[in-house]
């Protein structure tokens, strides 16, 4: 919760015109329109922050287990959501900080994560509930990309000295392999223990 108040404050009220964010990209092409470009990433944003938080209630066994159909509900406006931040990073990648390079990270991201949204929604249509689960903890662990590239980047940049256009290349990459990694971690022991308990 602190980490949504905080990016939706920082983005949408204390640099509403992503002032800072925007003074490290260079060569940007002539299609770059930046009305268009902010809209977009308003959007982006609070639909990003909407799946963090919906996907987050929805690992809660309480609610599961006593409001199937909020849980049912919540899952639909978390997909839709990965989908309106997919197509919106789709929007803004040509545009990336960094240049193609980081394009086609982007552009990986949003082919792959809605892809492990959509096998976690056909696991749970077959009730296949702990398949289901696991590629959910997949899904969900993209909410936090941005989260990472922003880690990764300051170390990267304010840490070990790097230019801001070679760190925030590192963080993309790097977050894209963390959440990989994390969500792995969770499912192989932290989900194994959870449901060995249960």
């Amino acid at each position: 919760m602190i980490y949504i108040i905080y990016t939706l404050i920082g983005n949408l009220v204390m640099d509403s015109q992503s002032t800072a964010f925007l003074s490290h990209k260079t060569d940007l092409r002539d299609s770059f329109r930046l009305p268009v470009w902010l809209s977009v990433m308003y959007v982006h944003v609070v639909f990003a922050c909407l799946a963090m938080l919906t996907g987050a209630i929805n690992f809660s066994g309480r609610i599961l287990t006593n409001n199937r159909k909020l849980h049912r509900f919540n899952g639909y406006v978390y997909v839709i959501s990965v989908f309106i931040v997919t197509l919106s990073s789709g929007y803004m990648a040509p545009h990336s900080t960094g240049g193609k390079i980081v394009s086609i990270a982007f552009n990986m991201v949003n082919l792959f994560w809605p892809a492990m949204t959509i096998i976690a929604l056909i696991q749970v249509g077959r009730k296949q509930f702990n398949k289901h689960r696991k590629w959910m903890i997949r899904s969900y662990l993209f909410c936090f990309t941005n989260l990472f590239i922003h880690l990764i980047t300051f170390v990267c940049n304010n840490g070990l000295g790097m230019i801001y256009v070679t760190s925030y290349t590192i963080g993309v990459y790097g977050a894209i392999v963390l959440n990989f990694i994390i969500a792995e971690y969770i499912i192989r022991f932290i989900f194994r223990k959870t449901v060995n308990i249960q």
